[in-house]
């Protein structure tokens, strides 16, 4: 029996908000390993979220799936398709057909303003759990209401989960990463924790080169596909932030510098996108690079095909390096995936892309860590990283705004920057390649980085129990001391070091 099982019946039942787990979305997949790895110590009903759901109002029982996934003959795995992210009618009516024990949600606050403003109502009955995810500094104190509107808030990066304590402020939390008592889990504080995306080391690993060869000849045409000897894998949306045809540039630009030095070498390179050619929410891929780009059109590959994980795990395992230079990210699971698999990454320095290159701090010669004064590592301040990744340095850094979100840095590295840490991989020694590449494989599956799904899901039941065992619901009201919230907004904390 797998490890930590607990009948079905005397399992907790949890409410989980978030993409639907079935859809391939970062968000849709990590819900998907959170359910599958605590389907035996929890029961799941899913509120399935997309936007014009195709089987909203629908049911679908997944529990036969994922019992042959676990290993075990009695999860309770339910997901009711919704469009959009749900409302206060379906969570008031999922609470009381299933005898919820507690709420998860996951994803960008914003969606969730309406389950915040039924924090008072909900949590005199079940705690409320939130998977926290923030791209960048400066401190969002304008998302403090979410926040103290939740039990407890699992970051999902440093810098997401050291954010969230600049928010809510020293005394207003509990750090679950430090030495607690049960009297600081019971209290009504928001209580927080640090606990990265994982990837399913089952699904992603590295393979030999004889299983990557039919893919390499759907991509490359079979004729050419052994004389490409590097391989530039992206595997994001298609969105403004995630800066797809900066990257294009890029590699235009690394193309430009070998062509120089030797044109035949400089024709067996490839760049695979593995996004949509065009989105509403990006631009036209195609277009860039016919009309910015014309020289390397018959290099760059675009497929948007949908690919089981195995699929996709050959992609990675055919790529050479895997960048990811978004100007804002709150984790960057694509670089995960390519540590997994063993490869080297490309990555800006921003958001929870700082967790996967490991910056050691200049003073402990430790695992960086962020504060209220140091935030973010964007500026440079410590150099020294894993051997698996070359970081790029922001070029710019500015502040990008909206009513409901005022500010936030945006951190845009400089396409010279990217294509001379292409470039680099590029000029490593095959051998050398891959030495670094499993040495990030080797640290991402470590307790220390924990970036694997065993890991996330382990520490996050283990979380969630530990608060549901000591839990209180709160009061039907709260009284607050004026003068002393004003003091509170005065000198907040930012976590810019400039």
């Amino acid at each position: 029996m797998k490890e930590g099982y607990i009948k079905k019946s005397e399992r907790k039942n949890i409410l989980f908000l978030a993409d639907d787990c079935r859809i391939p979305s970062g968000i849709g997949t990590m819900t998907r390993e959170i359910i599958i790895g605590n389907a035996h110590r929890f029961n799941f009903f899913q509120v399935g979220a997309a936007i014009k759901h195709p089987e909203a109002g629908q049911i679908f029982d997944l529990s036969a799936d994922v019992n042959n996934q676990v290993g075990i003959d009695d999860s309770c795995v339910f997901v009711y398709p919704f469009d959009g992210y749900g409302n206060p009618d379906i969570v008031r009516g999922l609470l009381d057909k299933h005898n919820i024990d507690a709420i998860i949600h996951f994803t960008d606050p914003r969606y969730w303003q309406w389950l915040y403003g039924m924090s008072a109502e909900l949590r005199q009955r079940v705690p409320i759990i939130y998977y926290h995810i923030w791209d960048d500094l400066p401190a969002p104190h304008y998302n403090k209401p979410f926040y103290e509107s939740c039990d407890l808030l699992m970051g999902i990066s440093k810098q997401s989960n050291n954010i969230a304590k600049m928010v809510l402020g020293k005394g207003n939390y509990v750090d679950l990463d430090g030495i607690i008592t049960k009297a600081d889990v019971s209290d009504h504080r928001s209580k927080v924790c640090y606990i990265p995306h994982g990837v399913n080391t089952s699904l992603f690993f590295p393979v030999p080169y004889s299983d990557t060869e039919v893919m390499r000849g759907e991509l490359f045409g079979k004729d050419h596909a052994k004389d490409v000897n590097f391989v530039v894998f992206h595997n994001n949306r298609n969105i403004r932030r995630k800066m797809t045809s900066d990257l294009i540039l890029s590699f235009k630009l690394m193309y430009d510098a070998l062509k120089k030095e030797n044109v035949l070498e400089a024709e067996k390179i490839r760049l695979v996108l593995h996004t949509d050619a065009l989105d509403e929410n990006g631009t036209d891929l195609p277009s860039v690079i016919k009309n910015v780009c014309p020289e390397i059109e018959h290099l760059v590959v675009i497929t948007n095909r949908k690919v089981s994980p195995q699929d996709l795990n050959i992609f990675y395992n055919i790529a050479d390096v895997v960048p990811n230079i978004a100007s804002n990210e709150g984790w960057g699971l694509s670089s995960t995936e390519a540590m997994i698999v063993g490869k080297p990454i490309v990555n800006n320095v921003t958001g929870g892309l700082q967790d996967q290159c490991r910056f050691v701090d200049n003073a402990t010669g430790k695992w960086l860590d962020f504060n209220d004064d140091f935030g973010s590592n964007h500026s440079g301040k410590h150099r020294a990283h894993g051997k698996w990744v070359y970081p790029v340095f922001p070029s710019t850094i500015s502040i990008q705004g909206s009513p409901v979100t005022p500010y936030i840095f945006d951190d845009r590295c400089d396409v010279r920057d990217v294509a001379k840490a292409i470039m680099y991989w590029y000029s490593t020694d095959a051998e050398r390649r891959k030495e670094c590449g499993l040495a990030g494989r080797e640290w991402a599956m470590s307790e220390e980085a924990g970036f694997t799904s065993a890991w996330m899901c382990q520490r996050i039941g283990d979380v969630m129990t530990l608060l549901m065992e000591n839990w209180k619901p709160i009061p039907r009201f709260k009284l607050y001391d004026v003068e002393v919230e004003i003091k509170k907004t005065k000198n907040k904390p930012t976590g810019i070091s400039l």
